[in-house]
Protein backbone atom coordinates (compact mmCIF):
# COMPACT_ATOMS: atom_id res chain seq x y z
CA UNK A 1 0.00 0.00 0.00
CA UNK A 2 1.39 3.38 -0.96
CA UNK A 3 1.84 6.21 1.51
CA UNK A 4 -0.80 8.31 -0.26
CA UNK A 5 -3.35 5.51 -0.12
CA UNK A 6 -2.59 4.86 3.55
CA UNK A 7 -2.93 8.58 4.27
CA UNK A 8 -6.37 8.64 2.58
CA UNK A 9 -7.48 5.64 4.61
CA UNK A 10 -6.49 7.40 7.83
CA UNK A 11 -8.36 10.54 6.78
CA UNK A 12 -11.43 8.50 5.86
CA UNK A 13 -11.28 6.66 9.19
CA UNK A 14 -10.92 9.94 11.12
CA UNK A 15 -13.84 11.58 9.31
CA UNK A 16 -15.99 8.48 9.81
CA UNK A 17 -15.13 8.34 13.52
CA UNK A 18 -15.88 12.05 13.97
CA UNK A 19 -19.24 11.72 12.23
CA UNK A 20 -20.08 8.65 14.34
CA UNK A 21 -19.28 10.53 17.56
CA UNK A 22 -21.34 13.57 16.52
CA UNK A 23 -24.30 11.42 15.46
CA UNK A 24 -24.15 9.47 18.73
CA UNK A 25 -24.03 12.62 20.86
CA UNK A 26 -26.96 14.21 19.05
CA UNK A 27 -28.96 10.98 19.11
CA UNK A 28 -28.53 10.59 22.87
CA UNK A 29 -28.68 14.21 24.03
CA UNK A 30 -31.41 16.74 23.29
CA UNK A 31 -29.58 20.07 22.84
CA UNK A 32 -32.69 21.97 23.89
CA UNK A 33 -32.64 20.34 27.33
CA UNK A 34 -29.00 20.68 28.35
CA UNK A 35 -27.17 23.86 29.21
CA UNK A 36 -23.69 22.80 28.08
CA UNK A 37 -24.48 22.45 24.36
CA UNK A 38 -23.22 25.43 22.34
CA UNK A 39 -25.62 28.34 21.88
CA UNK A 40 -25.65 30.70 18.92
CA UNK A 41 -23.62 33.77 19.84
CA UNK A 42 -25.02 35.68 16.86
CA UNK A 43 -28.56 35.19 18.19
CA UNK A 44 -27.51 36.01 21.75
CA UNK A 45 -26.00 39.36 20.67
CA UNK A 46 -28.40 40.43 17.89
CA UNK A 47 -31.68 38.65 18.58
CA UNK A 48 -31.67 37.49 14.95
CA UNK A 49 -31.40 33.86 13.93
CA UNK A 50 -28.32 32.95 11.91
CA UNK A 51 -28.74 30.51 9.00
CA UNK A 52 -27.64 27.66 11.29
CA UNK A 53 -29.92 28.42 14.24
CA UNK A 54 -31.99 25.37 15.11
CA UNK A 55 -29.57 22.95 13.43
CA UNK A 56 -28.69 21.12 16.63
CA UNK A 57 -32.34 20.59 17.53
CA UNK A 58 -33.12 19.66 13.91
CA UNK A 59 -30.33 17.07 13.87
CA UNK A 60 -31.59 15.58 17.13
CA UNK A 61 -35.13 15.43 15.73
CA UNK A 62 -33.91 13.82 12.47
CA UNK A 63 -32.03 11.16 14.37
CA UNK A 64 -35.26 10.32 16.18
CA UNK A 65 -37.24 10.14 12.95
CA UNK A 66 -39.20 13.36 13.51
CA UNK A 67 -38.74 14.95 10.10
CA UNK A 68 -41.51 17.51 10.60
CA UNK A 69 -39.92 18.84 13.80
CA UNK A 70 -36.51 18.91 12.11
CA UNK A 71 -37.97 20.90 9.23
CA UNK A 72 -39.54 23.32 11.68
CA UNK A 73 -36.23 23.92 13.46
CA UNK A 74 -34.18 24.54 10.31
CA UNK A 75 -35.23 23.48 6.79
CA UNK A 76 -31.88 24.62 5.35
CA UNK A 77 -30.28 21.60 7.01
CA UNK A 78 -32.04 19.33 4.51
CA UNK A 79 -29.95 20.90 1.73
CA UNK A 80 -26.73 21.47 3.66
CA UNK A 81 -26.26 17.92 4.98
CA UNK A 82 -26.26 16.22 1.54
CA UNK A 83 -24.12 19.01 0.08
CA UNK A 84 -21.60 18.71 2.91
CA UNK A 85 -21.52 14.92 2.52
CA UNK A 86 -20.81 15.34 -1.19
CA UNK A 87 -18.06 17.87 -0.44
CA UNK A 88 -16.40 15.46 1.98
CA UNK A 89 -16.77 12.54 -0.43
CA UNK A 90 -15.34 14.57 -3.32
CA UNK A 91 -12.42 15.82 -1.22
CA UNK A 92 -11.56 12.29 -0.09
CA UNK A 93 -11.88 10.98 -3.66
CA UNK A 94 -10.50 13.98 -5.51
CA UNK A 95 -8.22 11.94 -7.76
CA UNK A 96 -10.89 9.37 -8.51
CA UNK A 97 -13.69 11.89 -9.24
CA UNK A 98 -11.95 15.12 -10.29
CA UNK A 99 -14.96 16.45 -12.17
CA UNK A 100 -17.26 16.08 -9.15
CA UNK A 101 -14.67 17.84 -7.01
CA UNK A 102 -14.28 20.69 -9.48
CA UNK A 103 -18.05 21.19 -9.87
CA UNK A 104 -18.70 21.23 -6.11
CA UNK A 105 -15.82 23.64 -5.52
CA UNK A 106 -16.48 25.88 -8.52
CA UNK A 107 -17.14 29.60 -8.20
CA UNK A 108 -20.77 29.27 -9.47
CA UNK A 109 -21.49 26.54 -6.89
CA UNK A 110 -19.92 28.54 -4.05
CA UNK A 111 -21.94 31.62 -5.09
CA UNK A 112 -25.13 29.55 -5.31
CA UNK A 113 -24.65 28.10 -1.83
CA UNK A 114 -23.74 31.54 -0.44
CA UNK A 115 -26.84 33.14 -1.98
CA UNK A 116 -29.00 30.29 -0.67
CA UNK A 117 -27.66 30.77 2.86
CA UNK A 118 -28.05 34.57 2.69
CA UNK A 119 -31.59 34.22 1.34
CA UNK A 120 -32.50 31.85 4.18
CA UNK A 121 -31.10 34.34 6.72
CA UNK A 122 -33.22 37.15 5.26
CA UNK A 123 -36.36 35.06 4.88
CA UNK A 124 -36.29 33.61 8.40
CA UNK A 125 -35.61 36.96 10.05
CA UNK A 126 -37.57 39.44 7.98
CA UNK A 127 -40.32 37.53 6.12
CA UNK A 128 -41.49 34.63 8.29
Amino acid sequence: MTGSRRHMLWITAAVTAAVAVIVTVYALIDPARVRWMPRCLFREFTGLECPGCGSQRALHAMLHGDVAAAWGFNPLLFAIIPYTALLIFSALNRERYPRLYSVLNSIPMIITVGVMIAAWFLIRNFVL
